[in-house]
């Protein structure tokens, strides 16, 4: 079958397949997306993380290398801040070691001073101090010798003419403190196999400042290892420093120490990456006063390498949610599919005529919802076709019988008021004075005003507190007050009432006389506040407490449904800031407070 074809078959008129290519390339595009991001972030992350390793070496090694530089400069400062040591290392240098040797003896025979002024006992005492200095060496520019401590040996001269040696044109040399130590120094020193880094110090006069020699202290490498090494932390890559001339004095991979740095022009670079070997995270630490750069340098595929096993576990993540996200989705379009053909066929059915088909569908999903009224609708169709004309006879009779049952409402007061004259005829006053009560109630509930107010549903009250209070022979009074300037103001139907019967129904005491009600209306800050008190039952607190957690509930049936009803259509009428409240207590009454803005024009008593 040609791809046109397979398209006109099975996906053009489809709409389950065209869902299901939708689903399964959204699905797929999403999680390769999420997959993407996710290994890209964590790559970011692993990279900051290495790079804040590497930074932190870079910082030790440099931080080491500082303090020994710093030592250097400190022992040749001890020299000119001693005066008699400072003395004693400018004859040491611009004098045989033989006569040196001399005048130190005549000096502790003459005068029976110590040794401690001596600068050869100075630097042995530095030596021993610092295990890291391989050697100290005494240079003299006026007698060409040397004078070598070494660690661990005796310490030694060594004659160093220019005519037999390179050593005075080493020293002549200029060159950056912190270096590499020269190749005929460290043949000398008889150290050419053991890695070392080298601080140069020029010794001057103290009073004419002539250059009488240099001090150049040695340093083991393998310090600068066990300081990087320190941290917790794995460091990939490695770090090395390097002297003003781009020679390697350290090198932690052990590749390039004691060669020139073939990259250290592109060192310059401030980038993050740099392109050495291969792309590469840099982290840099420049000394300028000393001469000495530290560099850290991890290769991008080392990182990578350390997330190849994150890298598959996404994959194969992404791979099974493709598969779930996809077959999950298929298995339920494939089931609405067939459920879908099964309608479509039994539509098919009915338009041929076949009525007595009925969907088997019990689910009660949508398509289980579209086969129970498509039977339904059947049924409803075979029952009108039978008896289409029965019903219609049925419901013309119904409508005849609602008319004749109408009752005029003013046949009703009519009838009221023939009632109350025959009591009254009779002498029964408190009876005509209770019809009459209750007539004028009936009006006042089914009349429709075009302006409802507060003063009507007032009157309503009054009118129904009137025919209780002749029921309960005077057993309680009830005192009605409402200022002037808001008697006028838009009032719902039915507001009050409710509130009214509530404590005639629950509230009040007929074992006793001296029941009461206040209904109080006034205006504060632009609210009409009606307070309906009493002197009642009261009600429980945790009564109270249910009755105000009805307040708030929806629509419903049930116990309070009259004070829910009057709450909730104030709500909808003023807004939600405004309604009633309940206060109460057990055998002291019920104070229940009305509150709706003053407003103007007519209300809708319909809500």
């Amino acid at each position: 079958m040609s791809p046109v074809g397979f398209y006109q078959k099975y996906i053009k008129n489809n709409m389950f397949t065209k869902m299901l290519l939708l689903i399964s390339l959204i699905a797929v595009v999403t999680i390769v997306t999420l997959s993407f991001l996710m290994y890209y972030f964590l790559f970011q992350s692993a990279v900051r993380s290495e790079l804040d390793i590497q930074r932190s070496g870079v910082e030790r090694v440099e931080r080491h290398v500082n303090q020994k530089y710093e030592n250097v400069q400190s022992y040749v400062n001890d020299l000119y801040r001693n005066g008699s040591l400072g003395l004693d290392t400018s004859y040491f240098l611009m004098n045989s070691f033989n006569e040196y040797i001399a005048k130190r003896m005549n000096r502790i025979v003459g005068s029976g001073q110590s040794n401690t002024d001596s600068v050869l006992a100075y630097f042995k005492q530095r030596l021993d101090d610092d295990p890291d200095i391989e050697n100290i060496m005494l240079y003299s520019a006026e007698k060409q010798y040397v004078y070598v401590y070494k660690q661990g040996s005796m310490t030694r001269l060594y004659q160093a003419n220019a005519t037999h040696s390179y050593i005075p044109d080493v020293m002549a040399m200029e060159s950056q403190s912190v270096t590499l130590p020269n190749f005929w120094v460290r043949k000398l020193a008889g150290d050419a196999a053991v890695p070392l880094f080298s601080i140069r110090s020029p010794i001057n006069d103290m009073t004419t400042y002539k250059n009488l020699g240099q001090l150049l202290v040695l340093f083991r490498t393998e310090a600068l290892a066990t300081v990087l090494n320190s941290s917790e932390d794995e460091m990939k890559g490695s770090v090395m420093v390097l002297s003003g001339d781009g020679s390697v004095m350290f090198d932690s991979g052990g590749r390039y120490y004691g060669e020139k740095y073939p990259y250290a022009e592109r060192l310059l670079n401030s980038k993050e990456t740099v392109f050495l070997d291969e792309e590469s995270y840099v982290t840099i630490s420049a000394h300028n006063q000393a001469g000495y750069t530290v560099v850290g340098i991890t290769p991008k595929h080392e990182v990578a390498e350390s997330l190849h096993g994150l890298q598959s576990t996404i994959i194969i993540a992404a791979m099974l949610c493709i598969v779930v996200a996809v077959s999950i989705p298929a298995l339920m379009i494939v089931n609405y599919s067939k459920r879908t053909d099964n309608i479509i066929r039994f539509m098919r059915k009915v338009e041929k005529g076949e009525f007595v088909a009925r969907m088997q569908d019990t689910k009660e999903d949508q398509l289980g919802q579209i086969a129970g009224s498509f039977n339904e609708m059947l049924d409803e169709l075979t029952r009108y076709i039978d008896k289409v004309y029965k019903a219609e006879i049925n419901q013309k009779n119904a409508e005849l019988s609602a008319l004749q049952a109408r009752i005029n409402p003013h046949f009703l007061y009519n009838t009221l008021e023939v009632i109350r004259m025959r009591a009254l005829s009779q002498g029964a006053q408190d009876v005509g004075d209770m019809i009459y009560s209750l007539s004028m109630l009936f009006k006042n509930i089914v009349q429709r005003k075009s302006n409802y107010t507060l003063k009507d549903e007032l009157e309503a009250c009054r009118l129904y507190l009137e025919l209780f209070r002749i029921r309960y022979k005077d057993k309680y009074i009830y005192k009605m007050f409402c200022e002037e300037p808001i008697k006028s103001v838009p009032m719902m139907k039915m507001s009050l009432q409710p509130l009214i019967e509530n404590y005639i129904v629950h509230g009040l005491r007929s074992d006793q006389d001296d029941n009461w009600l206040s209904i109080t209306a006034t205006q504060q800050d632009g609210e009409v506040c009606i307070v309906i008190k009493d002197n009642g039952k009261g009600i429980e607190p945790k009564r109270l407490e249910d009755i105000r957690a009805r307040l708030q509930m929806a629509e419903s049936n049930g116990e309070s449904f009259g004070l829910r009803s009057v709450n909730e259509r104030l709500k909808l009428t003023f807004g939600s800031s405004y309604g009633m409240d309940i206060e109460s207590e057990p055998g002291n009454g019920t104070t229940v407070t009305v509150r709706f803005p003053v407003t103007e024009g007519k209300l809708d008593n319909d809500v």
